[in-house]
């Protein structure tokens, strides 16, 4: 019964996230900002009921386990809110993105990304005093998951930066 469950919480995530990005015009701009922050606020709404589906459990543990885990969606979001903020410069200044400014946003990415990490790596230990290891896996598993689902839809909706002119660029 869990599958069950996880798997239409799961096909929901998908199905918002993907008519959310399907919505957007071509055109960019205020549309993905606000299809991006629709993506966001779906995933997040869910998550909570995603990870209580999948993790199975016990009464013991959740009186422990979920305020712990409410802290960790509140420093996990602030670090997503500085995501979004990078891929929303980014659509932003797309069509006329100087060098200077894509090496910044790369910048901004990895410190994001190192920021992610770090929060995730400072609540193992609260989660691990909690958790059995095997529980403690499942969970980051979920949250991997869940992220997998955001950064896929995502994808498909940034554009890539096209190459510079061929006369600029030197032949390998």
């Amino acid at each position: 019964m869990s599958k069950l469950y996880a798997s239409l919480a799961l096909s929901l995530i998908v199905g918002v996230s993907a008519s959310a990005l399907r919505a957007e015009p071509a055109g960019g701009g205020e549309a993905t900002e606000a299809s991006l922050e629709v993506l966001l606020d779906a995933v997040r709404s869910n998550r909570k009921a995603l990870v209580a589906v999948n993790l199975g459990l016990t009464d013991a543990e959740a009186a422990k386990f979920w305020p712990v885990y409410e802290r960790y969606q509140k420093e996990i979001n602030a670090v997503g809110d500085r995501w979004l903020a990078v891929i929303e410069d980014y659509v932003a200044s797309f069509h006329d993105l100087s060098n200077d400014k894509a090496a910044k946003l790369v910048e901004d990415y990895l410190a994001v990304e190192a920021d992610r990490v770090q929060v995730r790596r400072t609540f193992v230990p609260d989660f691990a005093a909690i958790l059995p290891g095997r529980k403690l896996a499942r969970l980051y598993q979920i949250e991997n998951k869940m992220d997998a689902v955001i950064r896929y839809d995502l994808a498909a909706r940034i554009p890539v930066l096209e190459q510079e002119n061929s006369a600029s660029v030197p032949s390998p």
